[in-house]
């Protein structure tokens, strides 16, 4: 996988090439080395920061061109505040910063990975460097013209000067190949949907054989035998046929029951019969996002190898508006054997997973299993654009992926599941209906889903608001945010490698 930068770690002794990055805390104390490193030129930086009512904030950049004293042609001063707070995703940020003063043409740029205490830990110099990469990334395949500028693409040299670069380099190994899975889940997202439909997702996802991971893709007839007539029901209106695609890294102990993680991934959706209006209906190119993430995981998993067992699921249609496309009022068999009424083809996406969710929870029999979709506009509604709706008929599994979240910035929110709510998708003429209304939205669908795991530990995360189209954040600067492969990394790893 090629990269925008080059990431490397050297010691803190070492020379500083090209740009110069320090990190200063709220009274613009710098740490040994970098106070060395500086010489003469930190009372440029205090009459800049004076100028420039710099106070070093947490995330804040000070730049200056051609200090005098150093040989950096730029130096950029990140504030820390007060460094003894600070958590590992601020450092993730501090990377994004620094990259985002990198302009176009190839440039070198060394970063002292120091507080005013010392040297920062190889932990917090190895989120630099994800930080970096995350930032820098960009999907402009497509674009025959660039902006005056980026004709060349940025290209830089980045060297992290760290306490011990042996010890970062051999964390950043692990860490490097999480930043290579949120990158394809990025890809994926932002893909044209007439490039990247289901039976491409699918040759996409065969890739990951290459790394050990098993997979398994289920055509129609596949499907069809094994009744999954919801999910068949969502893609019978498309030219392009459906795929389930069966994933499975088994990196753990022999014959362990594995963790499981399914996927939405409605390659382009149009609403079907009901169709969707016109403005922004370009963005359901993205409706796949749960299905990019799932994979983006799997890669994760298996190109660190992960001592881990873990199945990954998705479920690729595109739901399409033509003859033979499901109708309001049709009456679907699921492969669970219960009957959905069709009330709006709108609601899609929970039919593709119902079907998946009931296979994984009956074939693989997973500890737990976690769904991920761009599934209802009403999430975005009741928790906007920072927030995932977690829903879960698992208190422990809530709580850990509730962690998780805060340990990566893949945040999530826990939202209510209830009986009371079933009484809403109830239908007359089949065992339930596919929506149920507008009030609660999110959480009638995530009520659906529960029908479909059998009473597996389970938890359903609403990525409408996250997965694509979110504000741009230090870390993404992309349409499509890979959110979610960091988050189910961390919870992965303290299921079974933190224990």
């Amino acid at each position: 996988m090629s990269d925008a930068i080059k990431v490397g770690f050297v010691p803190l002794s070492s020379a500083a090439r090209g740009i110069l990055v320090v990190f200063c805390d709220d009274s613009l104390k710098v740490g040994p080395a970098t106070a060395k490193a500086l010489g003469g030129a930190i009372e440029i930086v205090k009459r800049a920061a004076a100028a420039a009512a710099f106070k070093g904030k947490s995330g804040a950049a000070l730049d200056i061109l051609a200090p005098e004293g150093v040989k950096a042609a730029r130096l950029l001063v990140i504030g820390a505040d007060k460094a003894a707070s600070l958590k590992t995703n601020d450092f993730l940020e501090f990377g994004g910063v620094a990259a985002s003063k990198l302009s176009a043409g190839t440039t070198a740029m060394t970063i002292m990975a120091e507080l005013p205490d010392g040297a920062m830990t190889s932990e917090q110099a190895v989120a630099i460097a994800s930080g970096l990469r995350l930032r820098a990334y960009k999907f402009d395949r497509y674009k025959t013209k660039k902006k005056d500028g980026e004709e060349g693409g940025t290209r830089a040299d980045i060297s992290l000067a760290v306490g011990d670069a042996n010890a970062a380099k051999k964390a950043f190994t692990a860490a490097g190949h999480v930043v290579d899975g949120v990158i394809i889940a990025r890809d994926l997202v932002n893909e044209p949907p007439n490039v990247l439909f289901p039976e491409e997702f699918a040759r996409r996802a065969s890739q990951l054989r290459k790394l050990g991971v098993k997979v398994e893709v289920l055509d129609v007839k596949a499907m069809q035998k094994l009744g999954m007539g919801a999910l068949l029901g969502v893609g019978q209106g498309s030219a392009r046929p459906s795929r389930t695609v069966i994933m499975r890294w088994e990196g753990g102990k022999k014959g362990e029951a594995p963790v499981a993680f399914v996927g939405k991934g409605v390659c382009f959706d149009t609403g079907g019969i009901s169709i969707k209006p016109a403005g922004s209906m370009e963005d359901m190119k993205g409706d796949m996002g749960g299905a990019a993430c799932v994979v983006g995981l799997m890669h994760a998993l298996a190109a660190r190898k992960a001592k881990a067992n873990v199945v990954g699921a998705i479920g690729l249609v595109e739901n399409m508006p033509d003859g033979n496309a499901q109708r309001p009022g049709d009456i679907v068999t699921s492969m669970s054997g219960q009957t959905i009424e069709i009330i709006n083809t709108d609601a899609e996406g929970r039919l593709v997973l119902a079907d998946v969710l009931w296979y994984v929870a009956k074939k693989v029999k997973p500890k737990f299993m976690v769904d991920l979709a761009t599934l209802t506009g009403a999430i975005v509604v009741a928790l906007g654009t920072d927030h995932a709706g977690m829903f879960s008929n698992n208190d422990e599994l809530a709580e850990r992926l509730l962690t998780a979240g805060i340990e990566t910035g893949d945040k999530v929110w826990r939202m209510p599941l209830g009986p009371e709510y079933d009484k809403l998708i109830d239908s007359q003429f089949a065992d339930m209906k596919n929506t149920g209304g507008r009030h609660g939205g999110s959480i009638t669908a995530a009520q659906f889903l529960q029908r479909f795991v059998d009473g597996t530990p389970w938890a359903h995360l609403d990525i409408a608001g996250t997965a694509m189209g979110a504000p741009k954040t230090d870390i993404n600067q992309s349409w499509g945010s890979g959110y979610g492969v960091r988050l189910l990394d961390r919870l992965v790893a303290d299921h079974y490698e933190r224990k």
